[in-house]
């Protein structure tokens, strides 16, 4: 006989129990957990820590253009100019920057001749040079890395072309194509990758440009346009390919397997900046062809997401918007590490490495963080080496979080963390229109002075230190021209101080009194800030892109002017609006910026050069300013090669536009970069763009430490699983209880139950 008591009372006392069993049980898991230091919230493999592989992040997507005659963006910098190879590069180390043959054995010396034919000599004037020839050896033995489009039968013919669809289908990564093969670097590739530039099927926001300067390339890129255009009815992705080593025109030839000839019409010194960049880097015509494949694309499969290069790297992994993977090119040839570098290096350990063959680092791991919170977070934990590569942001943002912060000044120095920052090829500026009649050029003598005065006093009392100090967290140095440090032609100071707006005392610039400025005003005609025929005050107008008329840098500016009883309008309008206004010559001032192409002087005053100006002729002279002898003298100097007759009559143009004042010369702006203690050779610069071929790592002391800044605590976890347990066993006490007394009960009331 059964009671239902004691059925009852069984079951809690044996739900309890097994209860019981598996909170110990995890308790025991966890104990052993405990007893490890592992950290456990590593984002990629704990074998990794100590192994020679770099992990960095990227924000905002995968890089959108790989091809190198499309890519133009500095998220995509990182892996172009690491997988493929110009023909000339920056040095990594000298400042200013200098240009040193990367696939090139030399960087070649144009050479000049007339509309005739005759050669002319080298120190010709620029205007009797038709054509400047630049005949560019290429290094021999340069093998591109391990790719199936070079892979070949045992009769030499290509294994992956042509494909039909089925046999792509399931194909989504270059992995996927197991055969792989290699060929030498030839100088035809540099002539496929020009000619790819004029290509209507190729996306290159270079085109315009080159086609300016490179013999017929703008004929040549309208007879593909009409080439391509003759099949319109066939849709893109199934049109057969075009084989540009078919189709070529004589600005860019290869004379023989290593040498290439390019003809630039005139005499352009700055054209071999443009060999430093990889839109001129090679292409391999047997790439192209195999991606031009229909069905690739769809698949993912392109320049754009697996490049094919001689560089140092190639990608060996590419998850969009997940994970890159760059991994040593088996095939690369090695270069060795530069033995000079600018002042301090050698101090701050920049030269150990003299004379070593690059790259040190055998794999890069890009992984994305869509949050910088995160990001800055595992960056401090130790899981990445660098936040992101390329970005000049960081270092300059942990400069100024250092400063206001004394726990966070503690941890970085504790961590070993590198902050270091640079002032930047680039300047930022408040313009005035020219052609506006109050702040620009002016009809008569008397005005032309009238206003250049007023401009001079509005440049004085914009206080850009302050500026630099509330707006930049003082990550910018105050300019005093448009060529920014590491450009040759900047002049440091006190030789290139804007006399106009700064006296020097004790060596140091010092920005001239607000007496000045309202002395300057009055002569302007505009005493105590009105006008002086009719009393009227000072109203001038700020154009802003912003779509507000009030934040806090357009309030400081309204103070600037303020302290010369002048009225700062702003008339904010959406971006398009506002460009409209800077291209018909209607705003009166206006905030822009230029951040170099290449390190010329002449890329910047180029920006003030009448004939560039935008309202008439839609070129980048934003001011529209035009002064006949800056224009004559930059007309000379763009046809000189750097020396010391280009360096006068660069700061002879900067005195002139210092004393014009069609800018107020704000600021150039810092950036830096921020490495771990573990990471070798750290340089920041947004001009040089192949750094990962340069740093080092000590995956030893990245393991160490890692594992020392995150050691689990469990003790808290412990402790709440000790409560838990503790519940658990007053719970099964208070059953036992209950159960006793249901026992002691039960004679008195139980009903007999038969068991059949």
């Amino acid at each position: 006989m059964l009671r239902k008591g004691m059925v009852k009372s069984g079951g809690n006392r044996a739900g309890v129990a097994r209860g019981l069993m598996r909170l110990l049980a995890v308790s025991l898991v966890l104990w052993v957990a405990a007893c490890s230091n592992e950290p456990v919230n590593s984002p990629y493999p704990r074998e990794d820590a100590a192994r020679n592989v770099l992990h960095t992040a990227f924000t905002q997507r995968s890089p959108k253009y790989l091809d190198p005659a499309s890519s133009y963006s500095t998220d995509e910098t990182p892996f172009t100019y690491s997988i493929y190879e110009p023909l000339y590069a920056y040095d990594y180390l000298k400042r200013p920057y200098q240009l040193i043959p990367k696939a090139a054995v030399e960087v070649a010396q144009p050479v000049y001749y007339d509309k005739d034919g005759r050669e002319l000599p080298p120190d010709v004037a620029g205007e009797e040079v038709a054509v400047s020839v630049y005949d560019v050896p290429i290094r021999p033995g340069i093998m591109y890395q391990p790719h199936p489009a070079f892979a070949q039968d045992a009769e030499g013919r290509a294994l992956y072309w042509p494909l039909q669809p089925e046999e792509i289908k399931g194909r989504y990564a270059i992995t996927d194509f197991p055969e792989t093969g290699t060929r030498e670097l030839v100088a035809d590739d540099y002539v496929y990758a020009f000619r790819r530039l004029a290509s209507p099927r190729v996306v290159s926001p270079i085109f315009g440009v080159m086609a300016e300067h490179v013999v017929g390339m703008r004929e040549y890129g309208e007879r593909l346009k009409a080439l391509d255009a003759a099949d319109p009815d066939t849709p893109a992705g199934q049109r057969l390919w075009l084989d540009l080593r078919e189709h070529g025109f004589e600005g860019v030839e290869a004379i023989d397997p290593h040498t290439l000839r390019i003809r630039v019409i005139g005499k352009y010194p700055q054209f071999r900046y443009w060999l430093a960049m990889t839109f001129t880097a090679p292409i391999p015509w047997e790439a192209d062809r195999f991606y031009s494949q229909p069905g690739m694309a769809e698949h993912g499969l392109s320049l754009n997401t697996w490049p094919v290069g001689t560089g140092p790297y190639m990608m060996v992994e590419s998850i969009i918007n997940r994970r890159h993977v760059l991994e040593r090119n088996p095939n690369f040839r090695g270069e060795p590490y530069p033995c000079e570098g600018e002042p301090g290096d050698k101090e701050a350990g920049l030269l150990a490495d003299c004379g070593q063959m690059t790259p040190f680092v055998d794999r890069v791991v890009f992984h994305l963080e869509k949050e910088s919170v995160p990001l800055m977070g595992k960056f401090i934990q130790g899981y990445y080496d660098i936040p992101e590569v390329g970005r000049g942001d960081y270092g300059a943002a942990m400069q100024v979080a250092a400063s206001d912060s004394a726990e966070k000044a503690a941890l970085y120095a504790d961590h070993g963390i590198q902050i270091h920052t640079t002032t930047e090829a680039q300047v930022f500026y408040l313009g005035f229109n020219w052609m506006d009649p109050v702040v620009g050029q002016g009809d008569t003598p008397e005005q032309q002075e009238r206003n250049r005065k007023l401009r001079q006093a509005l440049s004085i009392a914009f206080d850009w230190e302050q500026f630099i100090a509330i707006f930049l967290n003082d990550q910018g140095t105050p300019a005093h021209g448009p060529v920014p440090p590491g450009v040759l032609g900047h002049q440091p100071l006190p030789e290139g101080v804007n006399t106009q707006v700064y006296t020097m005392e004790d060596g140091r610039p010092k920005r001239r009194s607000l007496d000045d400025a309202r002395q300057l005003l009055a002569e302007a005609g505009y005493p105590g800030g009105r006008d002086a025929e009719t009393g009227r005050p000072l109203i001038l107008h700020f154009d802003s892109a912003g779509g507000m008329g009030s934040s806090p840098m357009l309030d400081w500016m309204r103070r600037q002017l303020a302290a010369l009883n002048i009225q700062l309008e702003v008339r904010a309008t959406d971006y398009n609006r506002f460009q409209d206004k800077m291209r018909n010559g209607s705003a009166q001032m206006f905030m822009w910026g230029w951040v170099a192409d290449y390190p010329d002087a002449e890329n910047f005053l180029f920006l003030l050069y009448g004939p560039n100006a935008k309202a008439q002729g839609g070129g980048e002279n934003a001011s529209n300013y035009r002064n006949e002898e800056f224009d004559r003298l930059f007309e000379e100097m763009r046809f000189l090669d750097d020396g010391p007759q280009k360096e006068a009559l660069v700061h002879r143009m900067v005195e002139i536009v210092q004393h014009d004042a069609p800018w107020m010369f704000g600021y150039y702006p810092a950036s830096g970069g921020a490495y771990q203690a573990w990471v070798g050779n750290a340089k920041p610069s947004q001009m040089v763009r192949n750094t990962l071929q340069y740093y080092r790592l000590d995956p030893a002391l990245r393991a160490e430490n890692v594992q020392k800044w995150n050691r689990p605590v469990w003790w808290p976890l412990l402790l709440v699983l000790a409560g838990v347990l503790a519940g658990v066993w007053l719970a099964w006490r208070q059953v036992r209880r209950r159960e006793a007394a249901v026992v002691a009960d039960e004679p008195a009331r139980s009903t007999e139950i038969p068991l059949t």
